[in-house]
């Protein structure tokens, strides 16, 4: 993707090619906002801005967005180019460890392979550990040459003020409406028609958890299928077993990773819904609705409830999305959490 296929976050991209135009390059960028996919293409798109082939330049000739052709945007697209390099939480407690950012900045400062700039993204900064943090924080105070950091994160509060005085920030999180997949859209347009449909009575409410959780079973096994797929362990056969021992625990840690950031996802399109029916509850008109094709079933579940009603549901799923951040049984905690809603 190019900078000008974000349009709906024109005003916070302008900021960013405007300081491109200017010459005015930080060396560390935070982006928060309130999708983690939208800000990890927004940051591969900085990435490959800076090392574009054949860049498009703004009045000035400096670089403001890239082709999205080349193969240097190719790779990096794909995560394959050797000049940017991604950090995720991968270890059992979901945090980023002070060994991923010591493995990365052994390579940071090193020249450049291929490109003018080494990029790294971090991905959840806010789930830096200590260690990690005031390691990171060290090469923030002296930056290695032709290196840019991209932080990402749901909840800058989270990160150390010390990083956060270091960083440029930027705020994607100006959607008007909920950004959700494809398939959770379809979930929740289900699911969405069964609690309109509900009459009370807990037979119904266990069948709205076993909706929930045959969808998150089917989210988990498509996540370990592509991890999977995209592992070494499915490229090299004959490796050392001690090397696939470790790319087993890297498999592993990451498809839990993913699969939470994913669940995530699909509770926070659940909480836009809520959301949707509080506002219902509150006054007729449909001007804000985050899911207006939904306003049929939203408008039947308003008309059963209050506005108080309509906050404590919100109020329930965040505490459960909470509870789920910890090592929470996650049947339980979503079990408890629908059994709780006000439908």
């Amino acid at each position: 993707m190019s900078f000008r296929k974000f349009s709906n976050q024109t005003n916070a991209i302008q900021l960013l090619q405007r300081s491109l135009e200017k010459g005015r390059l930080g060396h560390a960028y935070l982006f928060s906002g309130s999708d983690l996919v939208e800000l990890e293409n927004i940051a591969a798109t900085l990435g490959k801005t800076l090392n574009c082939e054949a860049p498009i330049r703004g009045l000035t000739g400096n670089t403001i967005d890239c082709c999205d052709q080349c193969l240097t945007c190719r790779k990096t697209g794909s995560e394959n180019y050797p000049d940017m390099h991604w950090i995720r939480p991968e270890s059992k407690l979901r945090i980023i460890t002070i060994n991923q950012i010591r493995q990365v900045m052994s390579t940071v400062n090193l020249k450049p392979t291929q490109g003018l700039y080494k990029v790294v993204v971090i991905v959840a900064a806010d789930r830096l550990n200590p260690q990690a943090a005031n390691a990171f924080l060290k090469t923030l105070e002296e930056p290695p040459a032709m290196s840019v950091f991209i932080l990402l994160t749901l909840d800058a509060p989270r990160l150390l003020e010390t990083i956060l005085s270091r960083c440029l920030r930027l705020n994607f999180g100006g959607n008007t409406g909920a950004v959700l997949r494809k398939e959770d859209q379809a979930w929740l347009a289900d699911f969405s028609s069964m609690v309109a449909k509900t009459k009370g009575g807990m037979l119904a409410r266990y069948r709205l958890v076993g909706s929930l959780l045959q969808h998150l079973a089917t989210l988990k096994e498509e996540t370990e299928a592509n991890l999977t797929a995209r592992s070494p362990l499915e490229k090299y056969d004959d490796v050392d077993p001690r090397l696939r021992e470790k790319w087993e625990v890297e498999l592993t840690a990451s498809i839990e990773s993913e699969y939470r950031r994913r669940r995530a996802e699909l509770l926070m399109s659940l909480q836009w819904w809520l959301r949707d029916v509080w506002l219902l509850t509150q006054e007729k008109t449909t001007e804000f609705l985050s899911l207006p094709h939904l306003e049929s079933h939203s408008t039947t579940v308003a008309q059963r409830i209050d506005g108080e009603g309509g906050l404590q549901n919100l109020r329930n799923i965040e505490r459960t999305q909470r509870l789920l951040a910890t090592n929470v049984q996650e049947a339980l905690a979503l079990e408890v959490g629908l059994l709780k809603l006000k439908l």
